[in-house]
C-alpha cells in the first residue's frame, strides 16, 4: 500500500504552526511539531497543486488509494463541521488514531498508519488533538471510502500501548518512539507471502513506489555494512533523512517526506539514528 503518493519534494515547505521545537512549551506547539514533521500528516491529507502540496488548503483531504480490498481518499481533518472533523469529540479523534476505528465503528484502511500510533504518549496525543483544533476549517468533501472486506488492525510490535514521558528520556527509546510514530518501517519493510514480517524483515527495504519520479525502491535501513546503512556516518544518515541525499551524494527519490523531516530538531534526529543503529542486521 503506497502512502505518500505524489508528493513533490522539490518544494520549499512552508508549514503552518510552530515546528522546529523539541519539547514545545505548549501542547499546541508540541502537536504542531509532531503533525508537521515526523508524522508527515500533510504528506497525505493536504491536496496536491501543480507545484506540490497546496498548503492554503492544509489537511483538507488529499491522496487516493485504489487497492483490491478498498478505495479510500485521505480525509479532511480540518475543523470544518460538515466535511472535516469539527464535530468530532476529542475522544473520537484519539480512538481513530489509536485503533483505526471511526466514530461509526468502521475500521479504516491501513494506509492511515494507526497501527503505529498506539505508542503515542498520553500527553502527545492530547497535544496532537489540541493542534488539530487550531487547523482552519476548509470545506472540502472527499469521496466516501469503499471497503470490499472487513479490514484487520494489527499493531506494530512495540507500539501496543502508550509510552510514558520518562521512557522518552532514554535516547534509543526516544528514537524508537519517533521512528514508530513516523511509521518508517511501514515502507522500509517488504511484503512477504503472508504480508509484512516486522520481525524477520524489519527495515530490510525493497518496497516499490511508482510515481512521476519513475520507480523508487525503499532501501535497507538496518546496520548491514554493504546492503544497509551500517557503514554510513551519523551525519550521512541525517542528511539522507532531511535532504534526500545518499552516502555517495546522489539524490534519493520520493515519496519519503524529506522536507518535513528537515524541520526536526537535532536531538530528535540524533535519537532516530541511535535507534537505527540497534535494528537487527538484515540482508
Amino acid at each position: 500500500m503506497i502512502r505518500g503518493g505524489l508528493l513533490a519534494l522539490t518544494l520549499a515547505v512552508t508549514l503552518a504552526g510552530s515546528i522546529g521545537v523539541a519539547r514545545a512549551q505548549s501542547p499546541v506547539e508540541r502537536g504542531g511539531y509532531l503533525v508537521n514533521t515526523i508524522m508527515t500528516c500533510q504528506n497525505c491529507h493536504t491536496p496536491m497543486g501543480p507545484n506540490g502540496p497546496d498548503f492554503s488548503k492544509a489537511l483538507s483531504g488529499g491522496l487516493t488509494w485504489d487497492e483490491p480490498p478498498f478505495k479510500v481518499t485521505a480525509s479532511n481533518i480540518t475543523q470544518d463541521k460538515e466535511t472535516g472533523i469539527g464535530n468530532w469529540t476529542d475522544a473520537q479523534i484519539k480512538t481513530l488514531l489509536r485503533t483505526g476505528k471511526r466514530p461509526n465503528g468502521v475500521q479504516i484502511a491501513a494506509v492511515m498508519p494507526t497501527e503505529f500510533y498506539g505508542i503515542v504518549t498520553e500527553s502527545d496525543m492530547d497535544a496532537i488533538v489540541a493542534y488539530l483544533r487550531t487547523v482552519k476549517p476548509v470545506k472540502n468533501t472527499v469521496p466516501a471510502p469503499v471497503y470490499k472486506i472487513a479490514l484487520p488492525y494489527i499493531a506494530f510490535p512495540g507500539s501496543e500501548k502508550p509510552y510514558t514521558e520518562a521512557m522518552l528520556a532514554d535516547k534509543v527509546k526516544n528514537g524508537f518512539y519517533l521512528v514508530t510514530i513516523g511509521h518508517c518501517m511501514e515502507c522500509h519493510t517488504p511484503f512477504s507471502a503472508k504480508g509484512k514480517d516486522y520481525v524477520a524483515d524489519l527495515g530490510k527495504g525493497g518496497m516499490e513506489f511508482p510515481g512521476p519520479w519513475g520507480k523508487s525502491v525503499s532501501r535497507n535501513i538496518t546496520p548491514h555494512k554493504t546492503k544497509g546503512i551500517g557503514d554510513w556516518s551519523d551525519a550521512e544518515i541525517k542528511r539522507a533523512i532531511t535532504g534526500g541525499v545518499s552516502k555517495d551524494g546522489s539524490k534519493l527519490k520520493p515519496p519519503m517526506g524529506y522536507p518535513y523531516y528537515a524541520q526536526m530538531t537535532g536531538g530528535d534526529l540524533d535519537a532516530m539514528v541511535a535507534y537505527l543503529r540497534t535494528v537487527p542486521v538484515k540482508e
